[in-house]
């Protein structure tokens, strides 16, 4: 068990070097080569030759392209110092830069959006994973009922409407209309009970769309696996049904839901942006949002590289999972 977890732990670093070295690339190299100067995009296209001078120098942009990885890997893990025109700006690490619009480091931005966004997917995952993988073990073991039929109709829905439509139809019935759920987020250091359900009805609408999708491979992998010759050995030894669906159908049923959920749960971490947008949450999707639209591309490579570790650190939650559910895992 150690040596597997050893040699996960070795494949995520080996992994989030090379994102790393990829989004760098992107950010800063590519558009180099096609023509736009990341110096001009900082100070603007108004701004005389010498401040943009004075800016490459400072970001260490004229500098050797193995020099400026360095940086930058530096600045990550050991903070950076910006040396420039008799001007020196020290970025603690984690060092993302500095925000092209308003030169504010990207670092303290993040983190106070992240929390909203972990929030969120997090609530969200709770949801969908207790009534997606519920209703999808109901509908196998009710094959062809009316539950059944019905479960896998609500799942079509929750599959095939976007997360913009359900939200704002969420937002009209139960908010608006009915009154019953408050739209308005609200801090948590200021009110948990005014938080709670503010997030309520983001964590409702997003489950909705999770859940209908892990009902749906929940109850294909749990139909499958009640055919495996193991279920009706346990079945033929005397077991009891809840016995042999908890304990050993369950088991197999879950390591694809695993699977989804590591994957889901880190890119949703890097940002709900529909959901976020809908419910107006200050998360890290609205973040890149903005920065989308006003080409910041310290904010848009700060949030790049959260996704990325977040997806890294699911998945090796979720190969440390499958050892513990399949012991077929730890065997190999």
């Amino acid at each position: 068990m150690l040596a597997y977890l050893t040699r996960r732990l070795f494949a995520a670093a080996v992994m989030l070097v090379v994102i790393i070295l990829v989004v760098f690339c992107i950010f800063f190299l590519v558009p180099r080569w096609a023509g736009v100067d990341p110096a001009t995009m900082f100070v603007g296209k108004q701004a005389d030759p010498a401040a943009i001078e004075a800016v490459r120098q400072k970001l260490g942009l004229g500098d050797p392209i193995l020099a400026q990885v360095w940086e930058f890997f530096k600045g990550l893990f050991a903070g950076r110092t910006y040396v420039g025109g008799g001007d020196v700006t020290q970025c603690s690490a984690p060092c993302f830069g500095y925000s092209f619009r308003n030169e504010q480091a990207i670092w303290p931005v993040l983190t106070d959006r992240f929390p909203v966004t972990l929030a969120l997917a997090l609530g969200a995952a709770v949801l969908w994973l207790i009534f997606g993988v519920a209703a999808g073990v109901l509908s196998a073991l009710k094959r062809g009922s009316l539950w059944d039929r019905g479960a896998m109709v609500v799942a079509l829905a929750g599959v095939s409407l976007p997360i913009y439509f359900t939200g704002l139809l969420s937002l009209a019935i139960f908010s608006y209309g009915l009154g019953w759920l408050d739209a308005q987020y609200v801090p948590i250091e200021e009110s948990f009970t005014g938080w709670f359900g503010g997030m309520l009805l983001p964590w409702i609408t997003l489950a909705f769309l999770y859940a209908a999708m892990y009902a749906r491979i929940t109850r294909a992998t749990m139909l499958e696996v009640m055919g495996e010759d193991y279920i009706r050995t346990a079945r033929a030894k005397g077991l009891r049904e809840p016995v042999v669906i908890g304990k050993h159908a369950m088991r197999s049923t879950m390591t694809p839901i695993l699977t989804m959920l590591g994957m889901d749960l880190g890119a949703l971490i890097g940002g709900a942006i529909l959901t976020e947008t809908t419910f107006s949450l200050p998360g890290l999707g609205q973040a890149v949002l903005k920065a989308i639209s006003d080409k910041d591309l310290p904010v848009i490579l700060g949030v790049t590289l959260i996704t990325s570790l977040a997806v890294i650190v699911a998945n090796l939650v979720v190969d440390i999972l499958y050892a513990v559910i399949d012991p077929r895992v730890r065997l190999a």
